[in-house]
């Protein structure tokens, strides 16, 4: 997604300007056509947002290289001489990809944001000090870019929001809505703790998913290579002379005759084509909802799933809530923070309408939707007849996170164990096929009786 400002005039003469995320100019364009129609503006130039790369000479005659972003050259320009450089050189980065910030770093940018907001320090000063501590290339380019709008005015919520592509959609939007509310700190600080459990979870799933997977693949292809090539090269010795072979070698012959026979290229290919076309399918929003959705019902790992994204669902609800009673825009931003998009649809295609359309109660609506694990509901209900929701929410992300954070480990453990015991199993057997063709005794009478 490219970032690009557009500009244009009012109705009554005054002048339009602001930014739009588009893949391309041509669907910029069209964007900025809808808002047009929407806001009753004559739009008049779209611009896009590059980076260019700059070589200054300072006061002290150090000369510095660096880049900055702009809509044009005579931005970054008219910016450098106010701050006293003298430009020698600018010219338009040829390769410009946004790339997105490591869930690592964000974690640390956003926990030290926090940690200095409760501090009570300015968060312009908070961003100048992160510039320079922060090693992140991609994370020092969306500090210093929101520096800069924000020094020049920029709201604050559209300022992180530009962003989002880089950090995050719902960190994006956690961030700027922490820098227009009156309470900066405590917002960081959840978004802090959402991060952090996110990145938790993401690092336990690697542990126990893909070391396992890989060591079981290679395993695998390994006995298949074993039992389709090693043992049949050992086993003709014996045939040559008549020598009854025994049962599992037998076996092993067998397969490996079937697989020559049947086109092993072929099966492989068909493989390879059902990989490639489930992985297509499930990147895909029905094949994305599908697989959430049956993730779910996962014996053991699909509950624990459940709650991790039950649990992120309370976290975000109970920062957001106000007890106002129009909390559906709060509810449709807990739902995109889960992760889960079939947990997400259910939601907004069940919940939220039910509150908005037919005015019913907020844990009437909950329930409705299908999603909600029993006791949650039971807690939320308690808490909405004695006016603590928000502590209600609360209480239930500390407990799905404290449930999640012990089971999680047990899942991983069990994980490995399962993993564990394929590759004994396989590899007992490949020791067994090997110890029994070693055992191959050959008659005096087969080996003299054999024709040549």
């Amino acid at each position: 997604m490219r970032e690009f400002r557009f500009s244009g005039v009012g109705n009554t003469g005054e002048a339009i300007r602001g930014s739009v995320f588009a893949p391309n100019r041509r669907a910029a364009e069209k964007r900025v056509d809808v808002l047009s129609e929407q806001h009753s503006f004559v739009p008049e130039q779209v611009d896009e947002r590059f980076t260019y790369k700059y070589r200054v000479r300072h006061v002290n005659g150090q000369v510095v290289r660096g880049e900055q972003k702009a809509y044009s050259s005579e931005e970054v320009v008219d910016a450098l001489e106010r701050l006293g450089l003298d430009v020698l050189s600018i010219r338009k980065k040829i390769i410009g990809l946004r790339r997105k910030v490591p869930s690592t770093d964000l974690v640390m940018f956003v926990r030290l944001a926090a940690n200095m907001l409760r501090r009570k320090l300015p968060f312009d000063e908070i961003l100048n000090l992160l510039i320079t501590d922060t090693q992140s290339k991609p994370l020092r380019q969306v500090i210093r870019d929101l520096s800069s709008d924000l020094k020049s005015g920029i709201d604050p919520h559209q300022a992180f929001m530009k962003h989002q592509h880089s950090i995050g959609k719902f960190t994006a939007y956690m961030l700027g809505l922490a820098a227009d509310s009156g309470n900066m700190a405590e917002m960081f600080d959840a978004t802090a703790r959402y991060l952090e459990r996110k990145d938790e979870f993401r690092k336990s799933v690697r542990s126990a998913m893909i070391t396992p997977s890989i060591t079981l693949v290679i395993t695998i292809v390994a006995f298949v290579w074993f039992i389709w090539h090693i043992i049949p090269s050992m086993a003709n010795l014996f045939l040559e002379y008549g020598v009854k072979l025994p049962p599992m070698t037998r076996a092993s012959l067998a397969s490996a005759e079937w697989l020559d026979v049947n086109y092993w290229w072929l099966i492989s290919l068909i493989i390879v084509c059902a990989a490639t076309a489930f992985v297509f399918f499930f990147k895909t929003i029905r094949g994305k909802l599908l697989m959430h959705k049956y993730m779910l019902r996962i014996p053991y790992l699909g509950l624990l799933l459940h709650k991790l994204n039950l649990e992120v669902f309370c976290r975000v609800f109970g920062v957001l809530y106000t007890g106002s009673g129009e909390n559906q825009e709060i509810m449709k931003i807990a739902a995109e923070a889960t992760g889960n998009m079939y947990i997400e649809r259910q939601i907004k295609a069940v919940t939220i309408p039910m509150m908005m359309a037919h005015g019913a109660e907020l844990v009437a609506a909950m329930e409705a939707s299908g999603v909600f694990l029993p006791m949650m509901i039971a807690r939320f209900r308690s808490g909405a007849e004695t006016g603590g929701v928000r502590e209600s929410a609360d209480e239930m992300a500390d407990f799905y996170e404290k449930e999640t954070t012990l089971k999680m480990q047990t899942a991983v453990e069990s994980i490995k164990t399962s993993t564990a015991i394929v590759i004994s199993v396989l590899v007992g057997l490949l020791t067994v096929i090997t110890a029994e063709t070693a055992l191959i005794q050959p008659s005096a009478s087969d080996i003299m009786f054999t024709k040549p």
